[in-house]
């Protein structure tokens, strides 16, 4: 039994996909009829259900892959390929505190609040208003809109939140706003950014080198599927190639100078030569 509020995955037998959230006494309006959700929320997940027209549709519980790809979009979205990555690489887990400016249609920020849990938290900054509240509908769509506090300012005058185990930018000149990250992020926290092309990533580099961060990277990531056909087993004619470049770098908190020993004056005096004792010579000449 799928209790109301709960998202499910629909999909028909020509692999067309819905998701929504159940409510008791809705429905779902398909191209093969109409769906009652007390029927889906009685049937289950992994069990099908019939449209008032006899088409058999699965029921299913959503991936977080299934919630990003249905993201509605109005901007180009990071791939759950980069995600992955990204997650391990920065160290997102229960209980993380995020900071991430560019929101746009909010599939990162929805993968964020899903890693964060319901201890950590994710601050998501975006300039523009279309996105800002597009990002919102899109996180309460998934029922993760409690893990995010939404920023609708440019991050130009640094950010109002601190304290944060990690950074990710997905902003066009990254470089501009690294003097803000030791007022944002602890000491030794992971710092990503997603950048497009190639003299972007050179400039961002140059102002990580001349900063306080270390251990860079810089990687795209290229994913090819292959066929499941046992018999004729061959790669896709197609693939997802670069869709963007990643770049990360710790942030290390520069030492605090230790002031000098003060060395106190030594007073020189004046130093009177030893008498040096006479030869042996010397002592019997005068004998």
């Amino acid at each position: 039994m799928i209790e109301p509020g709960q998202l499910i995955l629909l999909i028909s037998h020509k692999g067309k996909r819905y998701l929504r959230k159940i409510e008791a006494g809705g429905e779902v309006h398909t191209h093969d009829g109409k769906l009652l959700m007390d029927d889906i929320a009685e049937a289950g997940f992994g069990q099908y259900v019939k449209t008032h027209l006899d088409r058999a549709y699965l029921v299913l519980k959503p991936t977080l892959h299934d919630l990003i790809k249905g993201v509605k979009r109005q901007t180009q979205i990071m791939y759950p390929k980069e995600i992955g990555y990204l997650m391990m690489k920065l160290g997102i887990g229960p209980g993380s505190t995020v900071i991430e400016s560019g929101t746009g249609s909010g599939g990162l920020t929805t993968a964020l609040a899903w890693f964060v849990g319901d201890t950590g938290k994710v601050f998501t900054y975006e300039r523009r208003a279309e996105f800002f509240k597009l990002a919102g509908k899109n996180l309460e769509r998934v029922g993760l809109a409690h893990r995010v506090e939404q920023v609708n300012q440019n991050i130009e005058d640094g950010f109002l939140h601190s304290g944060a185990d990690a950074l990710f930018l997905d902003v066009r000149t990254p470089w501009e706003y690294l003097p803000s990250v030791p007022c944002t992020v602890i000491p030794g926290a992971m710092c990503g950014f997603l950048l497009p092309t190639v003299n972007q990533v050179s400039e961002l580099l140059r102002g990580l080198e001349d900063g306080p961060f270390a251990d860079l990277e810089v990687l795209e990531i290229l994913i090819r599927h292959w066929k499941p056909v046992p018999d004729r087993l061959r790669p896709d004619d197609r693939m997802v190639a670069h869709t963007g470049f990643l770049v990360f770098a710790r942030y290390m908190e520069q030492p605090k100078a230790t002031p000098k020993p003060v060395v106190e004056a030594s007073v020189e005096t004046e130093s009177v030569p030893e008498t040096e004792p006479e030869s042996e010579i010397q002592q019997l000449e005068e004998e």
